[in-house]
């Protein structure tokens, strides 16, 4: 009985262990050193009007570029936080963009009822395809990937951002007065 103890006790700390690597990792900042932006700053997605909207126009600033989904929990929460981001950047050029995974009318709903700071574009399964050509590689959602002026990617983001982290990315790419 005391040997089966231990072997939960040790499978126990073990499991807990591999969750906080886990956790870090997911949570942790890494630069995709492959990762071609040509895709993203070619693409064009509707807003939550339906207008399309060229991602080039965004082209030349610090990007924080949100992959989410209206069903997302964790793309939902962080949602605030990264308005809060856009407004405390805006004018020193930074520009979130949230694409989503979700059709335009999906999008639109959820826009109206939780407004953001920053643009929301509808990308569909094409939103996808592009998150992983950008490295989410294991499709998580929400996936984040910061983007330099020059279009090179900074670090990436799988799963809940970690504010904290991002602004430690982001400041040194900012034109902050201090």
């Amino acid at each position: 009985m005391r040997t089966y103890a231990r072997v939960l006790i040790a499978l126990a700390v073990v499991g807990g262990v591999l969750a906080l690597v886990a956790a870090a990792w997911l949570h942790s900042g890494s630069k995709i050193a492959s990762a071609d932006t040509k895709p993203l700053f070619a693409a064009t997605f509707p807003d939550s009007q339906g207008q399309t909207q060229a991602f080039s126009q965004w082209q030349g600033k610090v990007l924080v570029v949100n992959f989410w989904a209206t069903w997302c929990p964790p793309c939902r929460e962080e949602m605030p936080e990264l308005s809060r981001l856009q407004e405390k950047y805006r004018a020193s050029g930074l520009a979130i963009i949230g694409i989503a995974t979700d059709d335009v009318e999906k999008m639109r709903e959820f826009a109206q009822q939780n407004p953001v700071a920053y643009p929301l574009l509808a990308g569909d399964f094409e939103a996808t395809n592009l998150a992983t050509s950008l490295g989410n590689v294991k499709n998580i959602l929400p996936y984040t990937v910061a983007i330099g002026r020059d279009g090179k990617v900074i670090a990436s983001y799988l799963g809940r951002l970690d504010m904290g982290v991002v602004e430690q990315t982001l400041q040194p790419l900012l034109s902050i007065s201090r």
